[in-house]
């Protein structure tokens, strides 16, 4: 299983935000997609921050209080956002996601994001593995 990478399992299409998008507009595009938040991205594809359903709703209420759209993504967003690499190791990454919140991980190589992994990706991988053992004895 330590052969398993990020890249075998994570989404090469993920949804992005970049940091001057206005917040109501990625409110619109995270509803619309399966992401519970999503990288945060400048016009070089590098990542420059993570904006999640929580940072959206602390903001979104606010701003829904005084009937206003003014924030952009950068107002909200996480900028030292945890990442991962794609040769990582999947046993690697659930042992870093077991104690900690993220539930999606950006994935960067050379600091320039080529997809995204969530806790439902790992667990697939941790499953997929289980099944061939289980049909496969040792």
């Amino acid at each position: 299983m330590e052969s398993i990478t990020v890249k075998d399992y994570m989404n090469k299409r993920p949804v992005t935000f970049s940091p001057d998008m206005p917040l109501s507009s990625a409110l619109e595009k995270l509803l619309r997609s399966q992401q519970t938040g999503g990288p945060v991205v400048d016009a070089n594809k590098r990542l420059v921050g993570f904006i999640s359903e929580q940072d959206m709703l602390q903001q979104l209420l606010r701003d829904s209080y005084h009937c206003q759209d003014s924030h952009a993504v950068a107002d909200c967003m996480t900028s030292n956002a945890l990442a991962v690499e794609s040769e990582d190791s999947i046993i690697k990454l659930a042992e870093m996601m077991a104690p900690t919140k993220p539930k999606l991980y950006p994935v960067v190589d050379e600091g320039k994001l080529v997809g995204i992994i969530t806790r439902r990706d790992v667990l697939r991988a941790i499953s997929m593995q289980m099944g061939e053992c289980l049909t496969h004895p040792v």
